[in-house]
């Protein structure tokens, strides 16, 4: 199917792995010219000689926090000036830590709405002026299952990643009349790092092995398997696309069927 990507700019953040790094790779196989950014230079730099080397694409890599509103700023113009322009943006970032919620603190509090909900914030309010210019944009946010249906031990989660779809619907019905579409996709259990790390806690919280953690996840949904982080890339780059011209404000989950909701 002809997604009619080819030569777009794309930004994708948090993109040294997983989520983010699938993303920046199934762009790149569609012919995008990608700006990507990290906290990690190291793991940064891997990933975009890989990308310049497999796909033979453009690709601006800079390294710092998403949650810093100056750096998010300055990395936007840096990709206009490069490629002239900003088509995508994919906003993501890291999740909180796993706890319920008499173990939180008021600063891990903030930290999770810096890091979850306003580096959003940060990467669309530079982004849209880009996209009016052109009358054409694509903004997709990478948020959590939790969106839809909480998940235990997961309150920061739960709590801030819901803002997140509050903000997508606005930007989308704000929006929407200068061509730009704003959408939501929530993963569910998918083979990542960040699995492993709320896996290892599971087990020290319940005395189960990660294996066993591991497998409950994967029977828990109807495919009766983990997802695959380019499975998630494929819809979002099917978001991006022309071919979903007519979808905005919504959110996707790719989650194998694990809410249970209608």
């Amino acid at each position: 199917m002809e997604m009619g990507l080819k030569n777009r700019v794309a930004i994708v953040a948090a993109s040294s792995q997983g989520l983010g790094r699938a993303t920046a790779e199934a762009f790149a196989a569609e012919g995008c010219r990608l700006a990507i950014c990290a906290r990690n230079q190291q793991a940064l730099n891997a990933v975009a000689e890989k990308i310049r080397g497999e796909y033979k694409a453009e690709v601006l890599a800079e390294p710092f926090d998403v949650t810093d509103a100056g750096a998010v700023r300055d990395f936007v113009n840096a990709a206009v000036q490069k490629f002239g322009g900003i088509d995508i943006c994919v906003t993501n970032a890291g999740g909180p830590p796993a706890k319920g919620f008499l173990a939180t603190t008021i600063d891990e509090w903030k930290r999770a709405v810096d890091l979850n909900f306003m580096s959003a914030v940060y990467f669309t309010h530079a982004v849209i002026p880009h996209m009016q210019k052109k009358r054409w944009g694509r903004i997709i946010t990478i948020t959590s299952i939790t969106t839809k249906q909480p998940v235990a031990d997961l309150v920061y989660s739960n709590a801030v990643r819901a803002a997140v779809v509050g903000l997508v619907k606005s930007l989308a019905n704000e929006f929407g009349k200068d061509g730009i579409l704003v959408n939501n996709v929530g993963p569910g259990y998918t083979a990542t790092d960040r699995l492993k790390e709320l896996a290892h806690s599971r087990s020290v919280a319940s005395g189960k092995t990660e294996k066993e953690i591991f497998e409950g996840w994967s029977a828990d949904a109807p495919l009766k398997r983990l997802g695959d982080p380019r499975e998630l890339a494929d819809a979002i780059v099917w978001l991006a696309s022309e071919r979903a011209s007519y979808i905005t404000g919504q959110t996707i989950l790719v989650d194998g069927g694990l809410y249970k909701g209608l």
